[in-house]
C-alpha cells in the first residue's frame, strides 16, 4: 500500500494562504506563461523541503533519490514567483542546446518575428540573447529589444550626457567617414572577425580604445548604451536587414538606415540641450 503525507500550507509573499488573488494557480495556466514541467517540479519540491545542502536545482530522478520525509519542514513555505522564473531559466538552459534552438525559434517564427525557425541565423541569435531569456515567452521581448533603435530617446537622457560630452559629434563624422569608404560594411560581410579587424582600425584612426571606444560605438549602431556583446550585436543586426529573416511586419531599422539617421543629427543642438539640462540640475 502506499503511504501519503501532506506537506504544510504554501503561503502568499503577505504569508496568507495562497489564492487566486496572487496569480496563476493551475498548471495550465503556468505552461502558458513558459514555465517548464521539470522547473515546475523542482521548485514545488523545495517547498517545505530540502536536501541539507545549498543545491536547489533538481532533476526528477536526482528528487527521487535524495528525497526523505523527514527533511519536510512543519512550518509554511512562501512562494516566491520571481524564485520560481529563475529556476526556469536554468532548466531551460539545462536542456540540450538544440531543443532551445527549436523552442525559441518555433517561437520567434509563431510570434511573427522571423520568416524562418532554423538556421545559423537563428542560432548565432540564440547563442547571444539566451541568458536573457528565464520564460520561453521573454524570447519576444529580447528579439525585440536587440532589433529596437531607440536612438534619439537614449540622445536625449541623462545617461547620455558622458558619451556626449565626450565629443561623440566628432566621433560620429569618424565613423560616417568609415562607412562610407565601405570598410564596415565589407568587415560586417566576414562576420565576427571582420569586426574585430575593423574596430581595432578604427581605434587606431580615432586614438579611442576601451569604454571610450566601444560605448559610442554601441550608442550609435545600436541606439542605447547597454546589451549584449556588441559585435555578435551588429554583425546580427547587419544579416537581419540583408537576409529577409526578419519579418516584413516588424519595425526594423536596418545598419544603413540607421546610418542615414545619424546624418540627420543636428549635433550643436543637441549639446547645447544637455549644456542647458545640466545648468538647470545644478540651479
Amino acid at each position: 500500500m502506499p503511504h501519503f503525507a501532506h506537506v504544510s500550507l504554501i503561503l502568499a509573499p503577505d504569508r496568507s494562504k495562497l489564492s487566486k488573488r496572487h496569480g496563476a494557480t493551475s498548471v495550465g495556466q503556468y505552461r502558458e506563461m513558459g514555465y517548464l514541467p521539470e522547473a515546475m517540479n523542482n521548485y514545488l519540491a523545495l517547498l517545505g523541503w530540502g536536501d541539507g545542502t545549498e543545491n536547489e536545482f533538481f532533476t526528477l530522478d536526482k528528487l527521487v533519490e535524495r528525497f526523505t520525509i523527514e527533511r519536510v519542514n512543519k512550518s509554511g513555505a512562501v512562494f516566491d514567483s520571481t524564485k520560481l522564473r529563475w529556476m526556469n531559466g536554468q532548466h531551460l538552459r539545462a536542456r540540450p542546446s538544440e531543443e532551445v534552438t527549436k523552442l525559441i525559434g518555433e517561437r520567434w517564427k509563431t510570434s511573427g518575428f522571423l520568416t524562418v525557425s532554423e538556421g545559423p541565423f537563428v542560432e548565432e541569435l540564440i547563442s547571444l540573447l539566451k541568458d536573457g531569456i528565464d520564460l520561453i515567452t521573454d524570447a519576444d521581448k529580447v528579439l525585440s529589444n536587440l532589433l529596437s533603435y531607440p536612438l534619439h530617446s537614449t540622445l536625449q537622457s541623462e545617461e547620455a550626457e558622458s558619451a556626449i560630452q565626450d565629443n561623440l559629434p566628432e566621433f560620429c563624422a569618424s565613423f560616417l567617414a568609415a562607412y562610407d569608404s565601405g570598410d564596415l560594411v565589407g568587415a560586417l560581410e566576414e562576420g565576427q572577425a571582420g569586426w574585430k579587424n575593423w574596430v581595432k582600425g578604427l581605434g587606431k584612426s580615432t586614438k579611442r580604445k576601451g569604454k571610450s571606444l566601444f560605448m559610442p560605438l554601441r550608442l550609435l549602431l545600436t541606439g542605447k548604451l547597454h546589451g549584449p556583446d556588441i559585435g555578435a550585436a551588429v554583425v546580427l543586426l547587419y544579416q537581419a536587414g540583408t537576409t529577409g529573416v526578419i519579418a516584413p511586419e516588424v519595425s526594423f531599422v536596418t545598419i544603413d538606415e540607421r546610418v542615414k539617421m545619424l546624418r540627420e543629427i543636428n549635433w550643436e543642438t543637441l549639446s547645447k540641450d544637455h549644456v542647458v539640462k545640466e545648468t538647470a540640475s545644478t540651479v
